[in-house]
């Protein structure tokens, strides 16, 4: 069903029972799968690809040229999976030359209202970004990661696996998997432990990576302990995630704990 009111691209690839609502407009290389509903005033342009039961709220933009000095209109795109909730005034950029040329986001996501998705982000399954939250370029976010209301993400950064971002945080240093994160300059107040109970990990597992995110953050040098933790932990598949995470090429310091 497509209200007369909006303007689709002849060329625009329209899957089954895909709704879009009055004063949309589709662009001519979007593809939109099946079960999508557009509710108004959408806009969606670019080389844009969205996944099957997505629902788009009013006033959203989608696929709009990079908010970067240095995109000089290279091919680029934008690919989003399905079943996502992308609600009132969200943005969301395509890639650049510099990051890749793609801006990917995965399934089962919530963007709340005025959240910003800038170029070349890539973010995973199962994320919740509260209302006024802006991504800067290139920031990678794990899947099942939860980021507080009017927090702001600094280029380049990572947000490991399961982490949550306290709202009216600035995170300008990456988050480890599980890690719980707050602060005008962000640190890392614990662990989710909410998170991972919620995800049903054993209680043993937790103790575990509870002791191990004490040991490793002991010390300064957070590389210092990292293979004596790996080995004592071996078993542990939450203590080697992050520590894989921490041994990972990365642009931004590690987050750590208030001393």
């Amino acid at each position: 069903m497509i209200h007369s009111s909006s303007v689709i691209d002849k060329k625009a690839k329209i899957s089954n029972n895909v709704k879009i609502g009055p004063f949309c407009y589709v662009g001519p290389n979007v593809e939109l799968a099946n079960n999508i509903e557009l509710i108004s005033n959408v806009h969606i342009e670019g080389n844009t690809k969205i996944g099957k039961g997505t629902k788009i709220f009013p006033f959203s933009s989608i696929g709009t040229q990079p908010q970067d000095l240095k995109f000089r209109g290279e091919k680029n795109s934008l690919v989003i999976g399905e079943n996502n909730l992308i609600r009132e005034h969200v943005t969301i950029n395509p890639g650049t030359e510099g990051g890749g040329s793609i801006t990917t986001i995965g399934n089962n996501c919530l963007f709340m209202i005025s959240s910003h998705v800038a170029h070349d982000c890539n973010i995973g399954n199962n994320v919740i970004i509260a209302n006024n939250v802006p991504l800067g370029g290139h920031v990678t976010i794990e899947d099942s990661v939860v980021i507080g209301g009017n927090s702001a993400v600094q280029q380049f950064t990572r947000i490991g696996r399961l982490a949550m971002i306290g709202g009216m945080t600035g995170v300008l240093k990456d988050v480890i998997p599980f890690g719980l994160s707050i602060g005008n300059r962000n640190y890392l107040q614990g662990l989710n432990l909410i998170g991972l109970r919620r995800h049903k990990y054993e209680n043993q597992k937790i103790i575990g990576l509870d002791k191990a995110y004490k040991e490793i953050f002991a010390s300064k040098n957070l590389h210092e302990k990292l293979s004596k933790i790996n080995g004592e932990f071996k078993d542990n598949e939450l203590v080697g995630e992050v520590i894989r995470f921490i041994e990972k090429d990365k642009k931004r310091a590690i987050c750590s704990p208030q001393k």
